[in-house]
């Protein structure tokens, strides 16, 4: 299995305003469903942030999210180790296949991959 890329992702409810504070570090916006803003870095496109209010179809806000090459590989391996799955493996409306594991700290990882 490939990592693709790696996403932090900031809850917050002042959207315009973390946008404007990441443009100053380099960031613009690439991707705004309005629930979810995701900025990247022009020079290196998988440098990336994304803002949420909210998670649309998921119960809570993943801390991160993983993009993989192969989501359900990702998936098979995470269940068999026993590891918490918080939201199921789905097809998302917006091209993505998801879903959310806890990492042993407690934090949820969103693993996805587009379709």
């Amino acid at each position: 299995m490939t990592v693709r890329r790696v996403v932090p992702n900031i809850r917050s409810e002042a959207a315009q305003e973390s946008r404007e504070f990441y443009g100053l570090l380099g960031f613009e916006e690439v991707m705004n469903h309005g629930w979810i803003m995701t900025l990247a870095s022009p020079s290196s496109p998988a440098a990336q942030i994304s803002v949420m209010t909210s998670d649309k179809t998921a119960p809570v806000v993943p801390d991160m999210s993983v993009e993989v090459d192969d989501v359900d590989a990702a998936y098979a391996l995470v269940r068999e180790s026993g590891a918490e799955i918080v939201h199921p493996l789905q097809d998302e409306e917006w091209g993505v296949r998801r879903f959310f594991v806890r990492d042993p700290s407690g934090r949820v990882v969103n693993v996805l991959g587009h379709r």
